[in-house]
């Protein structure tokens, strides 16, 4: 079990060093086109920080382990809203754009909403069961969110490139060099993801923890590292709006990309365990709504903050008691 622990450790390494160069090469491409930072992490950064959810779902829809899936899904989107929104909060308050208010939230809710009906029979199909057309269906809506704000935002990238053509911008690296960073980063990413999720999750098997635990707990918040060390380090940075994009891009990329592929593959059963955390999840998005208008205004302090910490922790907790 050593030889596990020190995998371990190694994976926390190759992690640290990844968020880093991603975060690096993205605030170099924000600065360089002039794109909001929170547009950047909805988009390069969540699906690079999500690279292990996906990869695991595939794998795991090959073997037919569904509750795995959703266990992974629905824990990892619990532990970016509460754990590491939470905690990134506690380090550096962060301030929510109206964007963020306006549209982010509310689809990742109309998002959650849906996946509840889904699970409850209200749209009259097969209780519980995410069938393929339903997979198709999460894809396009993520692909429509995904693309959305990217086109957005070419008229001001083309016009920022045109007004800084043969100018040398002071305090930005060459894009290519940001690109590369951005890439060794998720490579990065996702070697130190698999060291700490397998190793972790052997570890857990070795005391008899069950499928539906192991996806909730140890490999949901294995493969929520990625976000963890990257919205961390962004907090640090003074990047908070990284942070929140990389978040919340992550839980609908969960919601709709990772849910989409794994229905797909294989019909996927939500059964009533999960329902419990697919609610906690829907309360804690429209707790980080109303956020926005209580106390300090459009902002989640330190305080905020670490009532969501302490929802996760009761959350953990509660799944092993």
């Amino acid at each position: 079990m050593l030889n596990e622990v020190l995998k371990i450790f190694l994976g926390f390494v190759l992690l640290v060093i990844g968020a880093d160069l991603i975060v690096r090469g993205s605030k170099n491409i924000a600065k360089r086109f002039h794109i909001p930072e929170i547009l950047i992490g909805l988009t390069i950064v969540a699906i690079g920080t999500s690279m292990p959810e996906l990869i695991i779902t595939i794998t795991s829809a090959k073997k037919g382990l569904g509750d795995l899936i959703i266990g992974n899904a629905i824990g990892s989107n619990l532990c970016n809203i509460l754990f590491i929104l939470g905690l990134t909060a506690i380090i550096q308050p962060i301030k929510m754009e109206k964007e963020v208010k306006i549209i982010h939230i509310p689809f990742a809710i109309f998002t959650t909403i849906c996946i509840l009906a889904i699970s409850l029979g209200w749209f009259g199909i097969s209780r519980t069961i995410i069938s393929k057309i339903w997979g198709i269906i999460f894809i396009l809506l993520f692909s429509i969110y995904f693309i959305y704000p990217i086109i957005l935002e070419i008229g001001n990238i083309i016009k920022a490139y045109k007004e800084n053509k043969g100018k040398r911008i002071k305090n930005t690296q060459n894009i290519l060099i940001s690109l590369i960073q951005i890439f060794i980063g998720i490579v990065l990413l996702k070697f130190g993801g698999d060291f700490v999720v397998e190793n972790a999750r052997y570890i857990a098997e070795c005391f008899n923890i069950s499928q539906r635990i192991i996806g909730l707990t140890i490999v949901a918040i294995g493969t929520a590292f990625p976000e963890l060390i990257t919205s961390i380090i962004a907090a640090i940075k003074d990047s908070t709006d990284l942070a929140v994009g990389n978040l919340l891009g992550s839980c609908i990329l969960n919601l709709l990309l990772i849910l989409g592929i794994g229905a797909i593959i294989m019909p996927l059963e939500i059964k009533t365990e999960f329902i419990g955390n697919l609610i906690l999840f829907l309360i804690s998005l429209i707790l980080i709504l109303l956020f926005n208008f209580i106390g300090k205004k459009n902002t989640i302090t330190r305080f905020k903050g670490s009532i969501l910490f302490l929802m996760f922790v009761y959350y953990v907790a509660n799944l092993f008691i």
